[in-house]
């Protein structure tokens, strides 16, 4: 070989053979970076999956406020809103889009884990591999009538038909009433068209509905907080992860149900209310960065500034779940039989 040549062919292995030592200097420089150095001097994205002005976002600000300052580094969060199909949109951002750095976070609504159960064809994601951070209260549904209505118990509303308002027959209060029908054999009848909640009080006080089709507590006591004291209301029965201590004599929904398959499909149903108002993040992100924000995130919901913050603006922040605890949820719910993620598509779907 010309010496020419074995000089430039000595020169390139050089250069690859450098450039190669570089790439992985560069790789193990990062994988040795600790939490704390990464975060240090960023900024993370909190994407809010509703409008602003909601309830949803209220606390997604209250969060971004206090959430730096208990990750390692420090970072700054800058909160911008992404809504969309009741939260599918920016759950599918975060699933396919967002960098999997730990960098973009999300608060969505609790219903979009499980609509791919539910058999929504826009929501094409897996829920069970995204990284779910934790929520700072659970939910807790109401069958609530009003207390002109003759329907005193639950007893009455599995034998007389009464009347709830909701805004569509796919809306939420559609759902859970039809859930209701079928586990606990209530004859509601939806009455559709309502734009929202407080159209359908308003009715409920002029005597035109017995009902809204389902109540959170939270928004109860938030919106509402004289109806219960001043017996406006008759709560018929609660449901959802855990009965509310405030409600001691109030029937819990599942310890009516009595077969398993009935159980299973009552706990697959009342999974977003378990699933609180969560956030997440993407799939993939560095063991050690999920940990941070799981940490994190635990940490904001016990700050006293943030209790305070949420306190003043009637946020329900009271029964904290981790990142762990809505993962293993998710995973349960779709590791359910196959008949069970059937009956809760027709429940669903209104068929």
């Amino acid at each position: 070989m010309p010496s020419g040549m074995k000089r430039a062919l000595g020169s390139a292995v050089c250069m690859a053979t450098t450039a190669i030592a570089a790439f992985f200097s560069g790789q193990i420089s990062a994988s040795a970076q600790s939490v704390e150095e990464f975060y240090r001097g960023k900024t993370i994205s909190m994407v809010v999956s509703s409008s602003p002005g909601g309830g949803y976002d209220a606390l997604a600000r209250a969060v971004a406020r206090y959430l730096g300052k208990h990750i390692p580094g420090a970072p700054s969060i800058v909160v911008r809103n992404m809504p969309g199909a009741g939260g599918i949109v920016a759950t599918s951002f975060i699933n396919k889009v967002a960098p999997r750095d730990g960098l973009t976070i999300a608060s969505v609504q609790n219903n979009t884990p499980f609509e791919p159960l539910f058999g929504t064809k826009e929501a094409d994601y897996d829920p069970t591999k995204m990284t779910w951070l934790g929520t700072p209260s659970v939910e807790t549904g109401l069958l609530i009538v009003w207390h002109s209505s003759p329907v005193m118990t639950l007893a009455d509303a599995q034998k007389m038909e009464m009347t709830a308002g909701a805004s569509g027959a796919n809306s939420t209060p559609s759902f859970y009433a039809r859930l209701l029908n079928e586990m606990l054999g209530t004859k509601i009848k939806v009455i559709a068209g309502f734009p929202g909640q407080n159209e359908a009080y308003l009715a409920m006080e002029r005597g035109e509905l017995d009902s809204y089709g389902v109540t959170f507590w939270s928004s109860l006591t938030s919106t509402k907080p004289s109806w219960l004291p001043e017996k406006k209301i008759r709560i018929l029965v609660q449901y959802g992860p855990e009965k509310e201590a405030d409600l001691p004599d109030v029937p819990f929904g599942p310890d009516l149900i009595k077969k398993e398959d009935d159980r299973l499909l009552m706990e697959a149903a009342y999974a977003p209310l378990a699933a609180g108002r969560p956030f997440v993040a993407p799939p993939g992100l560095p063991p050690e960065r999920t940990a941070a924000l799981r940490k994190a995130m635990m940490d904001t919901f016990k700050d006293p500034e943030f209790l305070a913050d949420a306190a003043r603006q009637q946020l329900q922040v009271d029964k904290p779940r981790s990142g762990e605890q809505i993962q293993a949820q998710i995973k349960r719910v779709y590791e359910m039989p196959a008949s069970v993620a059937e009956r809760l598509r027709k429940i669903a779907q209104n068929y």
